[in-house]
């Protein structure tokens, strides 16, 4: 019988072939989705989208993104909202 962890479909299930030439289930964690700007939902660039424990082993030039809004809007909006800011104060 499979352990509980295993019956839902958090873990992905892969089929190996083992050099007995059998085969067998191997559980392994499902990767999350691309990220994505929170204005147009476009697919951000720059930024690894992994499971959470292989994130933190990255440096961290390649967690973040150093610009403001960086790793949440994609370079078009936060140009806009930049833009919009200082307009906004200049009023």
């Amino acid at each position: 019988m499979t352990a509980p962890r295993f019956r839902s479909r958090t873990f992905r299930r892969i089929y190996t072939r083992t050099p007995g030439a059998n085969v067998v289930l191997h559980h392994k964690k499902r990767k999350p989705g691309k990220l994505k700007c929170a204005n147009c939902k476009s697919v951000l660039k720059g930024r690894k989208s992994d499971i959470p424990s292989r994130i933190n082993k990255l440096t961290r030039s390649k967690k973040t993104i150093k610009r403001m809004f960086g790793g949440y809007l994609c370079s078009k909006c936060s140009r806009r909202t930049i833009i919009n800011r200082f307009r906004s104060k200049n009023e």
